[in-house]
């Protein structure tokens, strides 16, 4: 039996307090999650704002292998189908495949969509039959259904069957408020099973009771055959089923071959990256990706896993690109390194000193507050100025920046002028014997990191003149030690574009303007190292 791999992360784990996705870091992570292997990517709903419209039409020019899905609700009440500006934003969306979310719980029917339970029926049936009538595929979420089936089996069955008498391509069971403990939710299912024998099925768990990826998992051994999840967990309250999870699990213990070895390799990888775009803190102990899920510091761990590996670890933890860590001892991490190194196209043959001595670098920088997950220039650009030969093509040397504030005074608490220059001395270096060049610009900009930007850009453009075509789209900011307080390190991670090119960086600093100015250094360095003339 094949199991198909939903993703969600892009609406449903966007949804999460404190996670706010740009277009741009939407489609990186769709990108990555095409690489991972996962069957569908649900976009978002393209009705909702003008930021999932502008992900739709940007998604068309990539080619993935994933089918993407377009999200959206019914028909209104009492409304019609063909005219229902819901139903018709997923049909313009150009996805070959849409889902539908729809009451399945009387209560909900009754007290929040305020309708009949007649109509609510009809919203289904009307809603998949037009659907279906423009040539989409067709998922319907049965939202709460889990909780209707307990308060009017009769019912929540009746929506099922609107959705499946009207051509349906999956009904996928939602456990909306994530309380059913697992023993409930398969009874509920063999139920469901039995009474619509040839209706593909599929589930969606949230984790309020912490069993979103155990009820997953007991859904797919009862013949569910679409599981839906969000990387790391992701989503309303207490999150979604994670993903990760669920991959690492189907392909370890089920024995169902999802994705291949290689892109299982990958899941540490992408686990962190998707935390990174979305500017959210790693968990250090979550299952197979954490920092802390291979590490070992009892006595009687490390001197078991140091006789035998599977000692105290379910798994080899390099099957999801993860790493064993003794905490007295930080021992390997080498040969993943130079795997990552020549991924970014650094052919260079290091030795085993080398890379040990790489290994060291990039820990003495991630004890500064770096973090190369989703900084994939910043790492390459480490390792080639390790490299004998390398020469950088230009440096800061000095920098001044300045901002003035006036009339703060108005009624609604408002600045009415904010003025913000930086002055840079930039250091051309000569290549190939030629001599170096010492530049001196000012410019303005809005906040001191903008002008900072524009001034370096101003005097870097004598000599690299393409370097004013790049666009810096996406900028973060995290803490590292909150408990220092305003004197807490930080760390900036910064994203560019260039047509086709993407590429991003990181810096560290106890100061703000420093560490971001690191990541731009490096975001413009890599730039000219690839493009120099």
């Amino acid at each position: 039996m094949n199991v198909d791999l939903y993703d969600t992360t892009l609406r449903d784990g966007a949804q999460m307090e404190g996670i706010s996705l740009s277009v741009e870091d939407k489609l990186r992570i769709a990108r990555r999650l095409d690489e991972l292997g996962v069957h569908f990517i649900e976009g978002g709903f393209p009705a909702a704002n003008p930021k999932d419209m502008e992900f739709f039409e940007r998604v068309k020019d990539i080619r993935l292998n994933a089918k993407l899905v377009a999200f959206g609700a019914t028909r209104r009440p009492g409304g019609d189908a063909a005219t229902d500006p819901t139903l018709n934003s997923l049909v313009n969306g150009g996805t070959e495949y849409v889902t539908i979310v729809g009451k399945s719980h009387d209560l909900h029917v009754r007290e929040v969509l305020g309708t009949s339970y007649e109509e609510n029926v009809a919203m289904i049936g009307d809603s998949v039959r037009f659907l279906k009538g423009k040539q989409r595929g067709v998922f319907f979420d049965a939202e709460h259904f889990f909780d209707g089936f307990v308060s009017d089996r009769d019912y929540t069955m009746s929506c099922l069957r609107a959705a499946a008498n009207n051509g349906v391509d999956g009904v996928v069971l939602c456990d909306t408020n994530g309380g059913t403990l697992t023993s409930k939710l398969i009874e509920t299912i063999e139920i469901v099973q039995a009474a619509f024998p040839n209706l593909t099925l599929g589930i969606h768990c949230h984790n309020d009771a912490d069993v979103a990826v155990a009820n997953s998992f007991a859904a797919i051994e009862h013949g569910v055959r679409q599981v839906q999840a969000c990387v790391n967990g992701y989503g309303e309250r207490c999150g979604n089923a994670n993903m990760v999870s669920i991959i690492a699990g189907l392909k370890l213990k089920m024995d169902q071959p999802v994705v291949t070895d290689a892109q299982l390799a990958k899941l540490t990888e992408v686990s962190r990256f998707v935390s990174e775009v979305a500017n959210m803190n790693p968990w250090p102990q979550q299952s197979y990706v954490g920092n802390s899920a291979f590490a070992h510091k009892a006595g009687y761990h490390t001197d078991g896993v140091l006789k035998v590996e599977s000692a105290y670890q379910h798994i080899d933890p390099s099957v999801v690109g993860n790493e064993r860590r003794m905490l007295v001892s930080e021992l390997g991490g080498s040969r993943g390194l130079l795997d990552k190194v020549a991924d970014l196209g650094v052919d260079y043959p290091f030795t085993r000193d080398d890379a040990r001595g790489l290994t060291e670098r990039v820990k003495e920088m991630e004890a500064r507050g770096y973090q190369y997950e989703g900084a994939d220039a910043s790492l390459e650009l480490l390792v080639r100025r390790s490299l004998p030969g390398y020469k950088p093509f230009f440096n800061l040397d000095d920098f001044w920046v300045m901002e003035r504030r006036r009339d703060s005074s108005a009624s609604d608490g408002s600045v009415k002028d904010m003025q913000t220059e930086a002055m840079v001395k930039v250091r051309v270096f000569g290549q190939a014997g030629g001599e170096d060049h010492v530049l001196q610009t000012a410019a303005d900009g809005n906040g001191p990191v903008n002008a900072l930007d524009n001034a370096v850009r101003k005097a870097l453009a004598e000599y690299f003149p393409r370097i004013t075509d790049i666009e810096l789209v996406d900028y973060k900011v995290r803490i590292i030690d909150g408990g220092a307080g305003s004197g807490a390190s930080v760390r900036v991670l910064i994203d560019l574009r260039h047509d086709d090119y993407s590429w991003q960086t990181v810096g560290a600093s106890t100061d703000i303007i420093e560490a971001s100015w690191l990541a731009l250094a490096d975001a413009l360095e890599w730039w000219v190292f690839r493009h120099p003339e």
